[in-house]
This record gives C-alpha cells, structure tokens and sequence, in this order.
C-alpha cells in the first residue's frame, strides 16, 4: 500500500475539525531548548495550569489525549488591555489562551470551574497545544514514568506474540526475526512516540515535538526493553516526517538532529552506494512465512506496514489456485502472501516504481515466480482490465488513505465506492473481494454502507467472511477511537 509521504498513524494524525484532531502548524517553528540533551528535562516542581472552555472538558474526562488550542479558555488581562475587549469565537484558538513557556513543559488541565483533570506536556507551536499522560494527580511525568510506559508497552506485545497467526507457539530465535510494532502512540498511552521493530532493527517516529527534549533518553529505553523482553535490537532509524514536523513547529535543522540519533544505519543518502550491510536503511526480516525487505530510511511510514501483517497471512487463505490482482501492493505484502499460499498467478500494481522494484526483490528472495508487478495509477488499472475483458478470482484493495479529516469522510467514501465498483466487475459469481481502509476518520459502519451500496449499484451480492481490523501489536485505546482506525474486509461477490 502506497501512500503519501506525510502518512503516520492515524492515531498521530487528529484532524483540525474536531475536539480531538489534526494540530495545523504556525508560521514560524518553535527551537526547542538542548533538544539533543543527554539528560531529560527536569520535572517542574508546580506544572502551570490552564483550563478549557465551558462544556469542552468532557473528552478529557474520559481521557482522550488531544488538548487543542480551540479547547483552551482564554487567560484574564489587565484592564488596561484593549485587546481584551475583543472575545474569541469557540472555533477558534483564544487570542490570550495560555501557552506554556517552552515546549515540554508540564502543565495541569483543569476544567472551566477549576477542577483537575489530567497532566500533559506542552506544545506552543501547535494548535495541539497540550498531550495528556497521566492521569492522577500525584504522577509527575519524569524519566521513570517514560521508562515505565515504554516497558509496559514491550511487555504487552509478548501478550499478543506468544503464537503466531496459525496458533503455533513461537520460539524466541522466530520471534526476533520477526517484525511487530512495539509503541503504537497514543494505544500504547505514550502519544506522539511510534515504534516498529524489524528483526535486529528499531524504527522510530517522533509525532510530538514535546517528546523530543527527551527523544535520546526514550531510544535508550526502547533499546533496554527490547533487551529485557528477548529481542534485543543493535541497529536505530530515528525519523520525524517533514509534514509532522510542520504540524508541530520543528525546525529542519531540529529534524536533522532527530535523525542524528540513528544507530548504525545512515538516516540520510550519502550519494554513496559503498554502505555496508550493517550501515544500509535496506532491513531483512520475517513476515509470516515470507522473508522480507524494507528501506527503512526512505519507506514510508516506519518502513513497511506491519498493521497489515495478520490480514496477509489470513487473505492468503482464499487464494490457493487463484488468479489475483492485488491494488496498491506496495512492497507486495498481499501479492507475496497470495502467491506463497498456492495462487496460480497474481499481478500487483502502485504507482511508485521504487516500492515495486522492491517487491521484486521481495518475490525474488522467497523464489515466487507466479507473480509480478505493474506501475499504474489503481483506478485507471482497474478501468483498463474491465475495458479488456479481464477477470480475476480475487482481487485486494489496500489503498492510501483518503480522509485526512472528517471534512473528507464524504469524498473518501466516494473514492472507496468508486474503487470497489471497479474491483466488483472483475470478480466472476463466487469471487473474493479484499478491501480495505486505513482512513481512521471513516468509521467501520460507513465502510460497511458504502460496500452496500457497490452492491446495489452493481446489482451484486456481497457476502462478508471476515471483517478484521489491525494486527494485534496494534493495539486500540477506547479513550482515542482514532486509534482505531484500520477495516480489512473479506467477501465472496456473487
């Protein structure tokens, strides 16, 4: 699945139009102070206060992370200040809404009325203005708590890890081959920190810039977790995307220190080919039953898409003596799992060459010689086949994500109805349809309507097998139910 390179988690991309969405950034970027420190910042003895609006504390009641400006109410002037006279509207951020003084500052939400309700770090330069972490009053949020959190988050992955996606109990050498997400964000209750692990390998996304005055301190705890859980990793890629950078006010030199961070892999090109194997962002690793490989300097994302990895091996299931055409393969994730599970031919296509050309590689490496790929935009693919005649026994559809907000949600569900209809007049009575949407702000029922209406308008009939979500190292915080954000649909189309 390709997609645009400013795509993150769902769960670190809030949208600008709700209580709890998408920060948009200022003009100028906020320099944080000793950004690379070796020490974290000292906790502040008595964190500043502010308090929301009337009425918009209740998401933070029920502990939702996301405190925007648009939620903050504004702070008493001096009389003397004509500016004041002036009240904002609710929509938009208030013209005197206090800020803390430096990014990462602790700060204390209280409601309109004065009572306490959750502790975050600040953000000055983002309409998200505040990140919520703890939640009881007496926790400051210092380097324990962070060590803490990021153990916790390890340890709950040995939950979901202990056997594989046939039920097989994993052995510990399978295990550090393997790739899983060890921090989901905001699911993991450490937002604005991602991290996936391939084999020996760590990937590191910053969407916060509050956490990055600490950002060496929590690698190194990440490394010690992994250690401590049995899969210890000697090799770190630390990223923060130019489009979270520009949500959260970080300077371009701020993002090249934060890839300074890395650990024998070069995060940038060095217009040299002579890397060695130990330096090179190009990773191996174990995908279910398939070796693997990813750029994890230049891929997208964390490097792969390891939310998708149990939805693989399970759509491969359908496809023993198949005929297959996987839409938006990326580095071939479906394709490959297809091909491996006995599908007599299977054709992948995306529009990025480079993402191909290492899903070759990756077919290659695995000896699958029934499959190849094509670069081609999804829809016009899809419009040629029908226009030639061409049927497939299934077809899987794993595009990018169309709704950046909900002001989107209507035009995605267009574009997905759009997308399907196509896939549906390839299918023969009996075929599989794999669909899927990682748009966190389009909800599992508007998915499930739209593939309603694709079969009234195709006169067809659409019969739901399994409707999945995520791999389980992808956890869903029922506080933010943007981390909920992945549907994988498998259907017979009669």
């Amino acid at each position: 699945m390709t997609s645009p390179s400013d795509q993150s988690s769902s769960a670190d991309q809030p949208s600008s139009d709700s209580a709890s969405l998408d920060p948009t950034s200022r003009n100028s970027a906020v320099h944080t102070e000793q950004l690379s420190s070796d020490s974290a910042p000292a906790a502040a003895s008595t964190p500043q206060t502010v308090r929301t609006k009337p009425n918009r504390h209740f998401p933070f009641l029920s502990r939702h992370p996301w405190v925007l400006a648009t939620a903050l109410a504004e702070t008493k002037k001096p009389a003397s200040d004509k500016s004041a006279e002036t009240a904002p509207s609710n929509d938009e951020p208030a013209a005197g809404a206090p800020e803390a003084n430096r990014i990462s500052q602790q700060v204390d939400l209280l409601d309109h009325d004065g009572n306490w309700i959750a502790r975050g770090l600040a953000n000055p330069a983002s309409r998200l203005r505040l990140r919520l972490y703890s939640f009881s009053r007496d926790q400051p949020i210092d380097d324990a708590f962070f060590a803490q959190r990021i153990d916790e988050a390890v340890a709950r992955r040995r939950l979901a890890r202990s056997t594989d996606h046939t039920g097989v109990q994993e052995s510990g050498s399978k295990l550090a081959e393997m790739g899983e997400r060890l921090i989901f964000s905001e699911s993991d209750r450490l937002s604005g920190l991602i991290v996936d692990r391939y084999a020996d390998c760590l990937s590191v996304q910053f969407t916060a810039a509050a956490l990055l005055p600490r950002g060496k301190f929590l690698i190194d705890q990440v490394l010690n977790a992994c250690e401590k859980h049995g899969t210890p990793c000697r090799r770190v890629i630390a990223r923060m995307d130019p489009a979270t950078a520009k949500h959260e006010g970080v300077a371009a030199d701020q993002v090249a220190e934060v890839e300074s961070w890395s650990r024998g892999i070069s995060p940038a090109a060095n217009g040299s080919d002579a890397a060695t194997d130990d330096s090179s962002p190009m990773v191996w690793y174990r995908h279910n039953d398939l070796k693997m490989g990813i750029d994890l300097r230049d891929g997208q994302k964390t490097g792969g898409y390891l939310d998708q990895q149990a939805n693989h091996a399970e759509a491969a299931r359908y496809m023993a003596g198949k005929r297959v055409l996987d839409i938006c393969t990326y580095t071939g994730g479906f394709a490959l799992a297809a091909a491996k599970a006995g599908a007599s031919e299977v054709i992948g296509v995306d529009s990025s060459e480079k993402a191909l050309e290492m899903a070759r590689q990756n077919a290659e490496a695995n000896s699958l010689s029934q499959v190849r790929f094509e670069k081609a935009d999804c829809f016009d693919h899809l419009k040629n086949c029908a226009g030639r005649g061409e049927t497939f026994d299934a077809v899987v559809l794993d595009p990018p994500r169309f709704a950046g907000s909900r002001r989107q949600v209507d035009a995605a569900l267009r574009a997905y109805a759009r997308l399907n209809m196509s896939a549906v007049d390839l299918l023969p009575p009996g075929g599989i349809l794999v669909t899927c949407s990682c748009s966190g702000h389009v909800s599992r029922a508007d998915f499930l309507n739209m593939l309603v209406d694709v079969g009234r308008k195709r006169q067809r009939d659409i019969v739901i097998l399994q409707s999945r979500g995520p791999s389980p190292d992808h956890p869903c915080a029922v506080s933010c139910p943007e981390s909920d954000y992945l549907k994988c649909v498998i259907a017979q189309v009669h």
